[in-house]
């Protein structure tokens, strides 16, 4: 599958944004120049120099080693709720087809309901409940992105679940979990897969705005969001300060749509062949 992808330019290009990107989130608070917290009076809202890459905010703190840290709790809180939102989809989106009729109403009836959720208000709501703290706002995001993962899985065991092997597999007495492993399982993979690298862009955008809104991580904690913030408070003095978290952020985003279109492209080339 690898190969496949890189035939495509755009799949190159976001593996290399990615690879960059796994880079800063494993390794960004080692290769911080400076403490991320650190406040140095004498240096408030400094242009970039030898000293400071990126120049410093309104509390004199790095700006690059703040970035630098940042990556890891931005990155990490999208591909927490992503597997969220994958063991709650689609788990019942597969159970749904081939454990009878109640069990598929009880499901679609849930996922109607978490369609009809406000966003905001429900993150705001599971963190005021539960704490305003990183997991609690991601636990929020994985409910409110299950439907997606939840159709995709459903749509693609919907289309194979009458199929003449399923049929015959039935006949000779396979049960439903054995049926589901051997025959199933793979050929759900390629679209949950699609859904899951679009949906983690998404969850990366949505993590930037909770973080912006200071919900999920509380200051002086750093996140790209939380950047975005800082800087635009000070944009009448580094106008340029939004600038790096901002690309991160749509570089990142385009990669993993990138991808999701490669995969998508690569699974009907397969499949017509």
């Amino acid at each position: 599958m690898i190969r496949q992808l890189l035939r495509y330019p755009s799949a190159r290009a976001a593996f290399v944004i990615l690879a960059v990107v796994a880079v800063l989130a494993v390794f960004g608070p080692f290769l911080a120049p400076h403490d991320p917290l650190a406040q140095d009076g004498s240096a408030l809202l400094q242009p970039p120099g030898t000293r400071y890459w990126l120049g410093t905010d309104a509390l004199g703190r790095d700006v690059f080693s703040r970035l630098l840290a940042g990556s890891t709790v931005s990155v990490l809180a999208s591909l927490l709720s992503v597997s969220i939102g994958l063991v709650l989809g689609v788990v019942p989106g597969l159970l749904s087809v081939f454990l009878g009729r109640r069990f598929e109403w009880i499901n679609l009836r849930v996922i109607d309901a978490l369609m009809m959720l406000p966003f905001l208000v429900f993150a705001i709501a599971m963190t005021a409940m539960l704490g305003n703290g990183l997991v609690q706002a991601m636990f929020a995001v994985g409910i409110l992105i299950t439907p997606a993962f939840f159709r995709v899985t459903r749509a693609a065991a919907l289309s194979i679940a009458n199929a003449e092997y399923i049929e015959a597999a039935r006949l000779m007495g396979a049960s439903a979990s054995a049926i589901l492993r051997r025959h199933v399982v793979a050929k759900v993979l390629p679209p949950v897969a699609v859904a899951a690298a679009s949906m983690t862009g998404a969850c990366l955008s949505i993590v930037a705005s909770l973080t912006f809104l200071g919900i999920g991580v509380v200051p002086p904690d750093p996140t790209w969001g939380g950047l975005l913030a800082t800087d635009l408070a000070n944009l009448y003095d580094r106008p340029f300060g939004p600038v790096a978290p901002a690309l991160l952020i749509v570089a990142t985003v385009w990669a993993l749509n990138a991808l999701a279109d490669a995969l998508r492209d690569s699974g009907r080339k397969e499949t017509a062949t």
